[in-house]
């Protein structure tokens, strides 16, 4: 695979001139652009322009309205609610994470529920931004079926990501985000494409045998992690980011999606906790233990951390090349 060397800025603007391109206005395609910008910067290739000619795909298409304008609004106390009006979801996201902070501030929880909104993105956007706010932070989002429940063949849930942050006052939060899949399906596109192998266990070819090879099981399926606890979690994404805020299930989507190969509407669910509200005072001291035993031990890192070391260099990051050549055809 060649790669080329591409600076972070040029990145932003080469997703923000695509998306335009494709008739996204300023305000949509600046949000997602810098959430792929920040998604290369920091690692998650899979996330980043990759993900690019599928956000395209739904603005050609007119599944996705490019001229989105979400408002957030403040349902209770600490309940904010966002119609994402058929957007791509990074601007309801970052129109309403400021009302989730302040409403989790005063009642000391809150939740979000994002609705009519088409998420392709990392979820740590989310919660990090929740952390900032000295907040802990919860986000979930369903899919398309591409998940086999455990002791299945057939797919039923979707990848149905995860995404944790606790924050730490003068460090980089923890954080985690991961798919109940035992591999999220762009890490597995991007193996194919790379010609790579995939670890025996993530997912069964068209013939419900275990493979090794991304491509078969791009035809077959992808399986929970930790089998029936992983199974198990993303049953639990199903509920919590469908009909809990009033969306579809992973099923119902695809039943309802154009198949353009960009991501469908669905619906994300976020919670914010106060920590110094809910644990008092001492709360980060008192988690910092933890994190001293743990960083204490031979071979162990924290969640998030390699995402924040990347994020302090600045430098060009190694991009596919043939995807740059795409992508600059699609911009212009």
């Amino acid at each position: 695979m060649s790669t080329t060397n591409i600076s972070l800025e040029d990145i932003y603007q080469l997703a923000f001139d695509c998306l335009t391109k494709a008739g996204a206005d300023q305000a949509n395609a600046d949000a997602v652009a810098n959430t792929v910008m920040c998604a290369e910067r920091d690692g998650s290739v899979s996330h980043g322009l990759f993900r690019i000619p599928g956000y395209i795909a739904t603005l050609n298409s007119g599944k996705v309205n490019g001229k989105a304008n979400p408002q957030p609004e403040q349902v209770t106390p600490a309940l904010v609610r966002c119609h994402g009006q058929n957007g791509h979801a990074p601007l309801a996201i970052s129109r309403s994470i400021e009302m989730l902070a302040q409403s989790a501030k005063t009642c000391g929880i809150a939740a979000l529920n994002i609705t009519h909104s088409h998420h392709f993105a990392a979820l740590w956007h989310e919660v990090e931004a929740l952390a900032e706010h000295n907040l802990v932070g919860f986000a979930c989002v369903s899919y398309m079926p591409a998940v086999a429940p455990a002791g299945g063949s057939e797919a039923l849930f979707g990848t149905n990501p995860i995404a944790f942050a606790w924050p730490r006052p003068n460090n980089t939060p923890l954080v985690f985000d991961m798919a109940t899949a035992s591999m999220a399906v762009g890490e597995v596109k991007i193996a194919a494409r790379d010609g790579h192998k995939v670890p025996m266990g993530t997912g069964l070819g068209p013939n419900g045998e275990l493979t090794d090879d991304p491509a078969e099981i791009l035809k077959g399926v992808l399986l929970p992690f930790g089998a029936y606890k992983g199974s198990a979690i993303a049953m639990m994404v199903e509920l919590m980011a469908g009909p809990m805020v009033g969306e579809n299930l992973s099923f119902e989507t695809k039943q309802n999606d154009n198949a353009d190969g960009g991501p469908p509407q669905g619906g994300e669910f976020i919670l914010a906790i106060s920590p110094e509200i809910m644990g008092g005072s001492d709360w980060a001291n008192h988690a910092e233990k933890l994190f001293a035993k743990l960083e204490a031990m031979e071979g162990i890192r924290l969640p998030g951390s390699r995402r924040h070391k990347l994020r302090a260099d600045n430098s060009p990051r190694a991009v596919n090349s043939d995807l740059i050549e795409q992508l600059k055809t699609l911009a212009q």
